[in-house]
């Protein structure tokens, strides 16, 4: 990160050297012994990406328990934007430790919590009049939305789209899209949900996943005539689904304006202020969730903002906290209002050491340094990454906004997922100490969420391992099998 762009960082911890360094392999002896252990006290329920235990974390470095630092391009999916170790962050919530820990917001009152909805509030877009709700979870947030949309529709039907990810709990499971892992096994689920088209550009609605009417490429957002057309033929669809089942009948519509865990899908220009419009037409509350895109990750507050839709309520999550659980859902007065009294709540929602972890994020905001980074993070991964879409035969689309992009992986003319392709990648960054995601309906998406704080330098490095992984994959070329450091 440049001296311009370095202020917000000041409020990292500064303990961990900031460069990649592999002690021993990945994972080294001691994670994997810890992980022997995991494995006979831990339900095999839970997955993992990579099986190494961290011992400290700090601004876009994770050191494990071997001495291995690995460069994090995952910030805790999401949600370490600012930071596993900011200080403020830290100062605040041992302040609050100090004082207690909890007293049951629905008991009685604190005022961070108070303070965390006024800026969220005043925050989130929408010129009207806001009122917020505090939870623990970006499922929690999903739900309550649910329910505060019923109570003030009277209606019960939710409409959500191809693509989305909404949570784990059962409501939310029947809201997501993606079968495996979310939804295998877990069934029946609640009632009263129906899907819709999205406006994926790259593999428009009601295309196969192979021989789409797409052609692999640079991704244009949907700008292009094609683009348009896509946000177009969505649009005509999801009001076809709506009138098919009722438009009455439904409370709310809810979309993630740029998918997550479906791929970092990026709808077709002209998507979202449809749906606005559809909402506004037959009086659907519009739930804009902005859980995993939301909180500056962006480039921007929210990524709504980039189409200058708002919805009547938005969700957030994930880095509000910075890893201190909390979510919140903030929708116009009127509609927050409608529960009556007790209808919301939860034992830990909106816990006070949270909230002034959530008050020391809003605090980083402040000077629009973090915005600026993550632009910037932007403008390093297209330039090193976006060429392979060029360069190669496998890499079908680079797409994202902020430092939250992806790259696809399908190949070139039919578009066939290669799901093959991104574990092959991933092992070899993860290998030389580079922590990446995978997403993605067919599981053939790199996600890069590095945190906001994350330098230039140490960036680019890890931006260097991935595209070299991706070229070598792409040609066939032999994993390397090291067995001792290669570097320091």
């Amino acid at each position: 990160m440049t001296d311009s762009r370095s202020s917000a960082a000041a409020t990292a911890l500064s303990y961990l050297p900031q460069s990649r360094h592999l002690a021993t392999i990945i994972p080294g002896p001691r994670s994997s012994a810890l992980h022997r252990e995991r494995q006979e006290q831990v339900t095999d329920g839970f997955g993992t990406v990579l099986p190494v235990f961290i011992d400290r974390a700090d601004g876009g470095i994770l050191q494990d328990v071997d001495g291995n630092r690995l460069i994090d391009f995952a910030s805790g999916i999401a949600v370490t934007s600012i930071g596993a170790s900011n200080r403020r962050v830290g100062e605040r919530v041992a302040a609050q430790l100090e004082r207690f820990t909890h007293t049951c917001f629905m008991v009685t009152e604190y005022e961070s919590f108070t303070q965390v909805a006024k800026w969220l509030n005043e925050h989130v877009p929408g010129d009207f009049e806001k009122r917020t709700a505090l939870f623990s979870t970006g499922a929690e947030a999903v739900e309550n939305a649910v329910k505060i949309a019923r109570s003030a529709t009277g209606r019960s039907r939710v409409l959500v789209f191809d693509e989305a990810y909404h949570g784990r709990s059962l409501m939310t499971m029947a809201m997501t899209a993606k079968e495996n892992p979310y939804r295998l096994n877990f069934g029946p689920f609640p009632n009263e949900i129906v899907r819709a088209a999205s406006a994926n550009p790259l593999r428009p609605a009601n295309a196969p996943a192979s021989g789409a009417g797409a052609t692999a490429g640079n991704n244009d957002d949907g700008a292009s005539p094609a683009g348009a057309g896509v946000a177009a033929a969505a649009l005509a669809s999801v009001e076809a689904t709506l009138l098919e089942h009722g438009p009455d009948s439904f409370a709310a519509m809810v979309i993630e304006p740029i998918q997550g865990e479906g791929g970092f899908v990026v709808p077709a220009p002209g998507f979202l202020k449809g749906l606005r419009s559809l909402a506004d037409k037959y009086g659907i509350v519009l739930v804009m969730d902005e859980i995993q895109a939301g909180m500056g990750r962006t480039g921007t507050l929210f990524a709504s903002e980039y189409e200058g839709v708002a919805g009547d309520i938005t969700l957030t999550a994930k880095a509000l906290g910075d890893g201190v659980p909390l979510s919140a859902v903030t929708g116009r007065a009127g509609l927050m209002n409608a529960v009556h009294a007790g209808g919301l709540g939860g034992t830990y929602a909106g816990n006070p050491l949270a909230c002034e972890a959530a008050l020391a994020v809003f605090e980083a905001f402040e000077d629009g340094t973090l915005l600026a980074n993550a632009q910037a993070i932007e403008e390093t991964v297209r330039e090193l990454l976006e060429p392979l879409v060029a360069e190669t035969g496998v890499v079908a689309e680079f797409r994202g906004r902020g430092a939250m992009l992806a790259l696809e992986f399908a190949d070139r003319g039919t578009l066939e997922p290669r799901p093959d392709l991104v574990r092959e990648v991933s092992a070899r960054c993860h290998q030389q100490g580079v922590l990446t995601l995978s997403c993605g309906t067919y599981g053939n998406v790199i996600r890069l969420l590095p945190p906001l704080v994350i330098s230039q330098e140490l960036l680019r490095d890890g931006l260097q391992v991935l595209r070299q992984a991706i070229i070598d994959v792409a040609v066939g070329q032999p994993a390397r099998e090291d067995t001792a450091p290669s570097f320091a």
